[in-house]
């Protein structure tokens, strides 16, 4: 008997237009286009609104961009009564961007019993990657993982 997953069931409802996305999303523009276990997609269209003085493209949006695909492939296999939090962030600046569809692919490189390694990809409209980021990620169980999140 497989295990209840709940993260995946969630995003999979978000991704059907069922559950308003996380409120980050909504604010920076960038959405989730893709999750299966181990795997998820989220793009976004980089605007002036997302420039930085030089007129590229923030870092810290990249970062929020890879973030959220590297922490929704680690979540997509959390089963019920797990949380998880992320130990370590790590991206490199390939490309200065401009205004461009992104899109972020992250696959988990390697999942341990509490502790593991995923890794994304951000390319921009003509394929090209400008950004790789890596994330170490903790899964929480029993009163670690209790979230109290509201409900929607």
């Amino acid at each position: 008997m497989s295990e209840t997953k709940p993260f995946l069931e969630l995003v999979r409802r978000m991704i059907a237009g069922e559950l308003p996305p996380p409120p980050v999303g909504e604010l920076i523009g960038m959405r989730i286009v893709e999750v299966a276990p181990n795997r998820a997609v989220f793009e976004m269209d980089a605007e002036r609104r997302h420039a930085n003085p030089m007129g590229t493209l923030h870092g810290g949006i990249l970062c929020d961009l890879a973030d959220g695909a590297l922490a929704m492939a680690w979540a997509s296999e959390l089963v019920e009564g797990e949380s998880f939090t992320t130990l370590e962030l790590k991206i490199n600046f390939l490309k200065p961007v401009w205004q461009t569809t992104l899109r972020a692919e992250a696959q988990v490189i390697r999942r341990g019993k509490t502790v593991g390694l995923v890794a994304c990809d951000v390319r921009d409209a003509n394929g090209d990657i400008v950004a790789h980021a890596t994330s170490t990620l903790m899964t929480l169980r029993g009163e670690q993982g209790m979230v109290d999140r509201p409900r929607r």
